[in-house]
């Protein structure tokens, strides 16, 4: 690999020559501008503003604007003579533990190579000194013509450096919160430790960037004239209310079942089960309510209207009363016939009451008949249905 800046580690009195190489490269795939119409290319030209020229690379210096717009030329030379001790040092001045590091400080990533045969030695002095320790060393060191802070870890058996965002340089998250209370219950909290149980462990070796792999089989696509344009179909997102509790019981099965764990399944239909059975009950009691019968199955109201009617023949005598007890029990199979008819056509609660006070109505009007033959031979008292 192809060293970015040659320098030294100073770590106190001991001086390391190393190599500065890019740990990190970029496989994101890049576009060119190009004029719409014709595909030409859009190409950027540097032109001095004072003379129109277009200026060549090796004639391009830098220089500071102020504020008047006057423009401050600093040359290479001027930077190299600033008494800046790091500008060719990276110069360690602590040492601390990993974790009060700060992730958001986190820059780009390097690796330091030993530069030649006599900093194999204190190179590995360093490194031993970093595992044993389990610290990190931070320093300071000059790149590109500024001043940074690095942080230095052991990676297999290699040191590599991080460049640091300067403290100053984190913005504070301001607003950023959100501001409503919210207040999160023992039981959601047990289930997102438990999602991110079943999430947590990946194979990072295994992570790859899709977005990148269909971006270059569509370049293929294009490329061989076999491309085929299709609608994308975006989910919208936001403005859905969910339930987290369910959302939440249901990501961890999903995740259960795509890594093909035992029980998944078991978990899936409990979980469904509990749903249901916080619903289930409700309906039974309506169907019950509605004269579907309270456990004796449906059809059991229409007895009930009927009975309610034939109560006032009770009190004849056993002669007439047998008579019409022969009758009322066949109105009472009809009633029960014609009911459970009902309510099978229906499939409600409606269905249930109508066909109950169909069958009450044809009951009452032959147990008139009954009473009144009952009538000739004694006369009944009268008897309020309980």
């Amino acid at each position: 690999m192809r060293s970015i800046w040659n320098g030294a580690i100073s770590f106190g009195l001991v001086s390391i020559p190393i190599k500065l190489v890019n740990a990190t490269e970029s496989h994101s795939i890049s576009f060119r501008q190009i004029h719409v119409n014709d595909g030409g290319r859009v190409r950027y030209r540097k032109v001095c503003e004072l003379d129109g020229e277009e200026v060549p690379s090796a004639e391009i210096g830098k220089g500071y604007e102020e504020a008047d717009g006057s423009i401050v030329p600093i040359t290479d030379e001027d930077l190299a003579q600033l008494p800046l001790a790091t500008a060719k040092t990276i110069e360690i001045m602590s040492f601390v533990p990993a974790d009060e590091i700060d992730p958001l400080q986190m820059d780009a990533a390097y690796y330091l190579a030993a530069n030649g045969a006599t900093a194999a030695k204190p190179y590995t002095l360093l490194r031993e000194a970093l595992k044993r320790s389990r610290k990190v060393a931070i320093a300071k060191y000059a790149l590109r013509g500024r001043e940074r802070l690095g942080m230095l870890r052991v990676v297999d058996d290699v040191i590599a450096m991080h460049g640091l965002l300067w403290p100053d340089e984190i913005r504070a998250p301001e607003g950023v919160a959100p501001e409503a209370d919210v207040t999160v219950r023992d039981a959601e909290l047990d289930l997102a430790d438990a999602l991110m149980a079943t999430l947590g462990d990946v194979e990072m070796a295994s992570l790859h960037d899709d977005y990148r792999e269909a971006v270059e089989a569509l370049i293929v696509a294009k490329s061989g004239g076999a491309f085929e344009p299709t609608e994308a179909v975006v989910e919208p997102a936001g403005g859905q209310v969910i339930d987290l509790m369910a959302a939440l019981e249901k990501s961890v099965r999903a995740a259960k079942a795509s890594r093909g764990e035992a029980g998944a399944d078991e978990d899936s239909g409990g979980a469904e089960g509990e749903a249901e059975a916080e619903v289930t009950p409700i309906r039974r009691k309506a169907g019950a309510r509605a004269g579907t019968g309270r456990g004796t199955g449906t059809g059991a109201a229409a007895p009930k209207a009927v009975g309610g009617k034939k109560s006032t023949a009770a009190s004849a005598k056993k002669t007439a009363a047998s008579a019409a007890t022969k009758k009322k029990s066949t109105t009472a199979s009809s009633g029960k016939s014609a009911a459970g008819r009902s309510t099978s056509r229906a499939g409600g609660t409606g269905a249930t009451k109508s066909a109950a006070k169909s069958t009450a109505k044809t009951a009452a009007a032959k147990k008139t008949g009954a009473a009144a033959a009952a009538k000739k031979t004694a006369t009944p008292r009268k008897r309020t249905s309980a």
